[in-house]
């Protein structure tokens, strides 16, 4: 039985939405049925505006699919991604995954492997403070949490974080190496839950 993955995420300016491309890709390759799909935009236009490369990535992102709660209930994978907001999840996803109280309650949330992944703009900037705040929530969901740890050197060439692929975006775009480490990321999250699906390790 193959995965069902859904990929959501939220990106100003296209750094997490290019890991959040590489992460399906991954899942993909490992034979999962994937939904890629973007959180709504909360911000102002004043202030998407002020910013030539958030108006730039907005318009070049309209055709993605906005995320619902019917994706979290058809998936049996989650991965999330998220910029860093001070050390924590940006307000767009965090106000989508306020909308979920129903679907956990009623344990539509529950068993299912999830993974983040997140972009500040320094290599200290939060990274890993704001995945280990996405699982947060993934805990309370009572989410089988999937983080890609060391298991495989394209971690450390993507700067060696075992909580989630994370980018430093003030270098720029990310890089193949970063790339590479969301895909591999995605396709372990797939391959684990295909094992859990099928009860086999």
């Amino acid at each position: 039985m193959s995965a069902k993955v859904a990929v959501v995420y939220y990106s100003s300016t296209g750094n997490v939405h290019q890991l959040a491309k590489a992460v399906a890709e991954g899942a993909e390759k490992a034979g999962a049925e994937v939904r890629l799909r973007r959180v709504p935009e909360l911000a102002p236009d004043a202030a998407i505006d002020a910013n030539p490369a958030w108006r730039e990535h907005v318009e070049a992102t309209k055709d993605v699919e906005i995320a619902t709660l019917d994706d979290l209930e058809w998936a049996n994978a989650y991965a999330f991604g998220s910029p860093t907001r001070y050390g924590n999840i940006a307000a767009q996803l965090k106000q989508f995954i306020d909308t979920t109280g129903g679907l956990w309650h009623r344990g539509g949330l529950a068993d299912k492997p999830a993974t983040g992944f997140t972009s500040a703009h320094n290599a200290h900037g939060g990274n890993e403070a704001t995945t280990l705040a996405l699982y947060n929530t993934f805990h309370h969901w009572g989410s089988i949490i999937v983080a890609p740890g060391y298991t495989n050197p394209v971690v450390y060439g993507a700067g060696g974080n075992p909580y989630g692929t994370s980018h430093a975006g003030g270098a720029g775009a990310p890089s193949v190496e970063t790339l590479e480490a969301a895909r591999y990321q995605g396709e372990r999250l797939a391959t684990i839950t295909a094992r859990l699906q099928a009860g086999t390790r």
